[in-house]
């Protein structure tokens, strides 16, 4: 049986991940704040450590594949804290997790990043540059003296996608794949708390994709299924947008 790895499995793209993995035949060890196998805050050094530990035990050292969902939006309670989860709650994982996933059946790993993550000058940000450079508390500090929740999510995101590119040519000798989704608008808990702000709320409902809808968890979780597969074997280190012909409309001139 296949043995996969999904953070975030308590709500939104992570419950619909864990619930399509478990319907394909896969043993999920779902990790999250609540509601899940390993309960374990991952906006900490201490937390993550704990999570990777209890995820080795309970795969005995071997797992096929991990799918990490959780993350913050722009409505955290601070910037510095959607730094941590998005990017180092993320990347964290993945290193502490390698070595079993080396051990694994034809292993697939995939990270949840964002249509936000391609902005425009979003790679410019500062604290990109402190998260690649694995500096947490600086990237935080950096993200809290900007104070502008939008650029941390998004710099976060693209920071993690740069991050799963580089750890891809690593990892291909490896034998492990691994590929990044990004979504535009879904409806989750953590888009309905973008709408209820007042801040953000009217601006968010405004910026409507092509398709003239928001996704749903569930096809999130079918595209993220299928890069798990056998099937998308000879994907890797991809960033697949699904997000309604969002990045078209903010990109069009570039791709």
């Amino acid at each position: 049986m296949t043995v996969t790895v999904v953070t975030g499995s308590a709500s939104g793209i992570g419950a619909a991940v864990a619930k399509q993995l478990q319907q394909a035949g896969h043993r999920v060890i779902g990790i999250d704040r609540r509601d899940a196998d390993i309960v374990a805050d991952l906006s900490t050094a201490e937390g993550r450590d704990a999570a990777v530990a209890a995820a080795l035990k309970a795969c005995n050292g071997v797992l096929d594949g991990l799918v990490c969902c959780a993350g913050l939006g722009p409505t955290a309670s601070s910037c510095g804290l959607i730094v941590a989860v998005n990017y180092f709650g993320m990347s964290e994982l993945v290193d502490g997790l390698g070595d079993a996933l080396a051990r694994g059946g034809k292993p697939a790993a995939l990270l949840i990043g964002s249509v936000a993550s391609a902005h425009p000058g979003i790679d410019k940000l500062p604290m990109v540059e402190l998260m690649l450079g694995r500096d947490e508390a600086a990237a935080k500090a950096q993200a809290d003296a900007m104070a502008n929740p939008q650029a941390a999510y998004a710099g976060s995101k693209y920071a993690i996608t740069v991050f799963a590119r580089r750890k891809a040519v690593e990892w291909g000798s490896r034998g492990i794949r691994l590929n990044v989704v990004a979504p535009g608008a879904v409806e989750t808990p953590l888009l309905q708390a973008s709408l209820s702000d007042p801040r953000y709320g009217e601006a968010i409902r405004n910026f409507v994709s092509p398709l003239g809808r928001n996704g749903s968890p569930d096809e999130i979780a079918k595209v993220v299924g299928f890069m798990q597969s056998e099937q998308a074997g000879f994907m890797h280190g991809t960033v697949v947008f699904v997000d309604g012909g969002m990045d078209a409309l903010t990109r069009l001139e570039r791709f």
